[in-house]
């Protein structure tokens, strides 16, 4: 018999008020793992209920005393690493390398949000006419919420909850429905934390559990990351209701490879960035742009290493790439690649119709590398979210910044260069959020902000350092005027 998930609210294991059911499946093997509950516009409402109780003894709590809870998460995370990347390998499909690389990331992020003290401070102007002074201070917004995709289950709550908390917020986490064990573990270990009831709840759940916490107005601010389709879904509906909103989009992240490029470290450092996760991840490289002699120098190189890649089961030592999340994104994938080559494209690499003795119903596809990719075409506009890689062929630099900055996506893009005059010119000219030279696709550690442009972004403050503190604070001015005349008086 199946293990039905709980919400945790206000401190307490609560089953869903609603009867609807969803299967969590193993994506390597077809096997059920557990179910999760639906969705239910009421369980929202029991969860911002008893946050928004919480919330004036939480907000009244000394920033120094909040952060004594991140300590002991930032610990227990640390101490189940292991466990927790195993629950995640198994309903995610990641590696179990790629599972506790995550961990680490979330546990930076905890480790930032441990300096809140310092991080609320604020500016003070003395005498800003005689005998007044002006000055702001943050306060908290209230209750925050973040709607998490499947892709990255520990570290993407983490980009926003210890931020949230940390400033003096009560939070909501909505894990995505397809991988809901990871984060209801993490809660689970998360009792010993001892945090007041209602500061940190969890609520399962599909569209309708989102579509609630976009309309409840005990909710003041939610944290997204998704399709761009969904995001700007997000951002339109919450920001209607009155919420600040910042919701990370899709992403086709460019790597422009010039001539001069380090030849062994281009060609590793790309195949990793473009199939790990099995390309499940707004970081991944997506589209390489060969300048000039470019291609004759790494094209095969590219080919060679993505083949080497051993794809199967994430638990089993060795293997570097895992399955997709489900059969129908194995079979969006699939028409893709089809539709790639009706579009003229030339398949260099065909990771289909692989399979695994006993893992026959996994959701794989290995690595797979299109050449002669136009721009117009179906594969290059769209988000694959798998381990495809487009190789497009330019003469110059400029004709590659040019193509990535017609792009409508902006989250990252890289070059590979011995040239400062030419890492210096794509980071100033080139119109993407996050920028590496010599870098995979870069993931910002969480000392700055996670950033992304057009529709790879909607909002104005993304998540991680000083952005979340800001996203998750209000300001208000303070202007005071204490006369000695008048004090006296009193």
């Amino acid at each position: 018999m199946s293990i039905i998930l709980k919400n945790y609210i206000n401190g307490q294991w609560v089953g869903s008020r609603g009867s609807a059911l969803l299967d969590v499946i193993n994506p390597a093997d077809g096997t059920l793992l557990s179910r999760v509950p639906a969705g239910y516009e009421d369980d929202v409402s029991d969860a911002a209920e008893k946050a928004g109780l919480a919330w004036p003894a939480w907000r009244n709590t000394p920033p120094v005393q909040r952060i004594q809870y991140l300590f002991r998460m930032k610990n227990i995370l640390e101490a189940n690493a292991e466990e927790i990347a195993e629950i995640c390998t198994k309903e995610c499909g990641k590696t179990l390398s790629e599972s506790k690389a995550e961990i680490v990331r979330a546990v930076e992020n905890i480790e930032v949000a441990c300096g809140i003290p310092k991080m609320l401070q604020s500016d003070f102007s003395e005498d800003i006419a005689a005998g007044v002074d002006e000055f702001y201070i943050r306060q908290p917004l209230g209750t925050g919420a973040s709607i998490c995709p499947f892709n990255f289950p520990v570290m993407i709550p983490f980009w926003f909850m210890p931020y949230a908390i940390a400033c003096g917020n009560t939070y909501i986490i909505k894990p995505s429905e397809k991988v809901p064990q990871t984060m209801t573990r993490i809660f689970e270990l998360f009792e010993d934390v001892k945090l007041p009831a209602g500061v940190l709840n969890l609520v399962h759940g599909g569209k309708e559990t989102v579509d609630a916490i976009l309309g409840h107005p005990g909710i003041q601010a939610i944290s997204f990351v998704g399709s761009t389709p969904v995001a700007r879904y997000i951002y339109q509906t919450g920001t209607s209701n009155g919420k600040r909103v910042q919701a990370q989009g899709g992403a086709k992240n460019p790597v422009v490879i010039m001539p001069d490029a380090d030849e062994k470290t281009t060609i590793r450092i790309i195949a990793d960035s473009a199939f790990g996760c099995a390309g499940q991840r707004c970081l991944a490289a997506s589209v390489v742009i060969m300048v000039g002699r470019a291609a004759e120098i790494f094209t095969e190189g590219l080919i060679s290493a993505a083949s080497a890649k051993k794809t199967g089961n994430g638990m089993t030592p060795g293997v570097e790439m895992g399955p997709l999340i489900t059969p129908e994104s194995k079979a969006r994938v699939e028409s893709l690649i089809r539709t790639g080559l009706d579009d003229g494209a030339k398949l260099l690499l065909d990771g289909r119709n692989i399979t695994f003795p006993g893992f026959e119903q996994g959701n794989f596809i290995g690595p797979t590398i299109f050449g002669d990719v136009g721009t117009g075409s179906e594969i290059y506009k769209t988000e694959i979210f798998g381990p495809v890689l487009s190789i497009i062929n330019v003469e110059t630099l400029d004709a590659a910044i040019e193509i990535i900055n017609r792009n409508p996506y902006g989250n990252a893009s890289s070059i590979f260069t011995r040239s400062g005059a030419a890492a210096r010119k794509f980071r100033h000219n080139v119109l993407t959020g996050n920028v590496g030279v010599n870098i995979g696709i870069a993931a910002p550690m969480a000392f700055f902000p996670f950033s992304g442009w057009k529709n790879s972004f909607f909002g104005d403050l993304h998540g991680q350092s000083l952005h979340a503190v800001e996203f998750y604070t209000q300001t208000k001015v303070v202007i005071e005027r204490w006369n000695e005349d008048w004090t006296r008086k009193f």
